[in-house]
Formats: C-alpha cells, sequence, structure tokens
C-alpha cells in the first residue's frame, strides 16, 4: 500500500497562490513540439532511505525531514527531438514573436551552443520520440537557458531534493509505486527488461503525479554536487557545485539493477565518462561514455529574479 505523506497538498486541490498551478503545455516557438509540464505540490518528505531498505547504500542517509516549494516538471525526459533543435540552434534565427512568458529576459544569440559530436550520441538506440542522452550538466543547463530565452519562461534543471520528492510522488517506500520491486517492470526500464538500450519516453505507467520514467529508461541530472547529506540545509536544499567532479545523477537507467532504480538511490558523474572522447580538450558538451544518462527539467512556481536565475545555469568549471 502506499503510504502518503499527510503533510502534502495534491496539485490540483489544494494549493493556493495568485497564478494557476496546474498541468500545462510548453509550446516550442517555431516547431510542432510541446513541453508537458506537471504541477509538483510544495510539501515535506523524508529524503534518503532507512538502513532497512533492501539495496540501500551509505550516500543515502542520513535520512532526515525535507521541504520544498511547489514546482512543474516536465512529465517526460528531454528528447532527441527537443534536444536536436538546442543543437541545431536554426530557431534562434527565425523570426518568432516575442516570448509569451514574461519570467526571462535573455539575448538567446548570447547563450552558448553545443558543438556537434563526432560520432553518433544515440548509438542506433533511436532518436524520435527518445531520450537523449550523453549530454554534460554544462550542456544540459545551457538547454535550460536556451528554452527560457526562447519561451520567456524560467526553466532549469531539478535539484537532488526536488527530484527524489517528485519521484516519490507522495510516498516513503522504495519505489513509487509500492515497497517492492516485483512490479518494477510496468514503470521502468532496467537491465532486466530493456534488452540494452532505452525506450521511447513514457512506454511504461507514470507515477501517482503522472511523471514517466522516474524510474529507470535514462539516468537524470540534477543540479547539485554530489556530496554528503550530513550539514545540507532541509528547506529546499542545493549542493551548489564547486568542482567538476562528482555531480548527483538520478534515477537509474536502462542498464542498471532494479536496486538502482529505487526512489532515493544516487549516482556520482565520474571522468571515466569522457575516455572514449579523442578530443583535447575533451569536450565541456558531450560524456562519450554515458549513453545512460539525460535529463528533464522544472520551472519553480516562485520565480527567482535575473540575477539568481543566472546561478541555476552556471556551471563551475564545466568540463
Amino acid at each position: 500500500m502506499l503510504l502518503l505523506a499527510a503533510f502534502i497538498c495534491l496539485p490540483f486541490f489544494c494549493f493556493a497562490q495568485n497564478r494557476p498551478f496546474e498541468a500545462y503545455g510548453e509550446s516550442i516557438p517555431g516547431s510542432a513540439l510541446t513541453i508537458d509540464m506537471v504541477p509538483i505540490p510544495s510539501g515535506g518528505f523524508l529524503m534518503g532511505s532507512p538502513k532497512t531498505e533492501k539495496g540501500r547504500r551509505d550516500d543515502e542517509g542520513p535520512v532526515r525531514k525535507v521541504d520544498v516549494d511547489p514546482f512543474w516538471m516536465a512529465s517526460h525526459e528531454t528528447t532527441w527531438d527537443l534536444y536536436k533543435l538546442f543543437m541545431a540552434r536554426e530557431l534562434d534565427k527565425k523570426s518568432i514573436d516575442r516570448p509569451k512568458g514574461h519570467e526571462v529576459s535573455l539575448n538567446i544569440d548570447a547563450i552558448a551552443g553545443a558543438t556537434t559530436p563526432y560520432i553518433d550520441m544515440s548509438f542506433g538506440m533511436g532518436t524520435e520520440g527518445y531520450p537523449a542522452i550523453c549530454m554534460t550538466q554544462y550542456a544540459a543547463l545551457k538547454f535550460c537557458e536556451w528554452l527560457s530565452a526562447l519561451t520567456g519562461n524560467f526553466y532549469r534543471l531539478p535539484t537532488e531534493a526536488e527530484w527524489e520528492y517528485a519521484a516519490r510522488a507522495g510516498t516513503q517506500t522504495a519505489y513509487s509505486f509500492d515497497g517492492e520491486a516485483s512490479n518494477i517492470g510496468n514503470y521502468a526500464w532496467y537491465d532486466g527488461n530493456s534488452d540494452g538500450k532505452y525506450h521511447e519516453v513514457g512506454s511504461k505507467n507514470p507515477n501517482q503525479w503522472g511523471l514517466y520514467d522516474m524510474h529507470g529508461n535514462v539516468a537524470e541530472w540534477t543540479l547539485d554536487q554530489y556530496l554528503d547529506y550530513s550539514g545540507q540545509k532541509t528547506k529546499n536544499p542545493w549542493a551548489r557545485p564547486t568542482k567538476t567532479y562528482p555531480r548527483a545523477v538520478r534515477g537509474g537507467s536502462w542498464k542498471d539493477h532494479a536496486d538502482h532504480l529505487r526512489s532515493a538511490s544516487r549516482m556520482p558523474s565520474s571522468p571515466d565518462w569522457k575516455v572514449r572522447d579523442p578530443q583535447i580538450p575533451k569536450s565541456k558538451w558531450w560524456h562519450t561514455d554515458a549513453p545512460f544518462v539525460g535529463f528533464r527539467i522544472v520551472r519553480p512556481y516562485h520565480t527567482p529574479n535575473a540575477e539568481e536565475q543566472k546561478k541555476y545555469w552556471k556551471a563551475k568549471h564545466p568540463k
């Protein structure tokens, strides 16, 4: 049985603010693509896993009560369809009306663009409707900045706390659907059913808040440095990066065992993810050896000011 936290408000019924807080589709100007955004309510949860949880690792503790503010999260992982628009940057040159959103005002031409990879970064696993992979955290941040300039709404990566909170969807069990891995094949692509590759986004069941592939398919970048939880604040925590490695990745992927897909499971990034990159210096845009890492975006309900926005798009030591 799912354990719903009593202090969490469901997004469609008890969130009271001065503007709508509901699901919406963000249309990408100059294209036929739309990003479906799901409202995630403010609330608190126990971040991490208890020592009794099967498959638990030491980096998942100590468990502590964490509170997060409301935000929207993309219902699906970012696809190649979207990411290739960022890579090509052809939309920048088209005559597009002024962005509909009023949260961000940026010169889109000043935003750095991803270099063309020297190999097919999909590795033949599929592109249309499939999750984009192999980008660095820096590249994912720049995608968010570009998307913000394009739409006028503020987008960024989720913090570790936001990611786990959304993945749990009101539960405190190992997985969002129940406490056991026996039903994981209905919700996730992992080493037990993936046939050695990622799959189209949204082809498994969503969690209770309408988010797909939070368990498996591809692991997902967060904003955080990969650090021990001890000493971190408990209100909207963010371990802001101060060095390149390691940074925190969540969710597990198509090549992972079910234990690595638990809501509390964490993965550190590694310089080994660039081993086969022949460039000198190695690309700040691509992790050639990480075909299991992608990302999804969030939009906070409370928009930070322009100065604060820049902090979320900036990555120190972007290697």
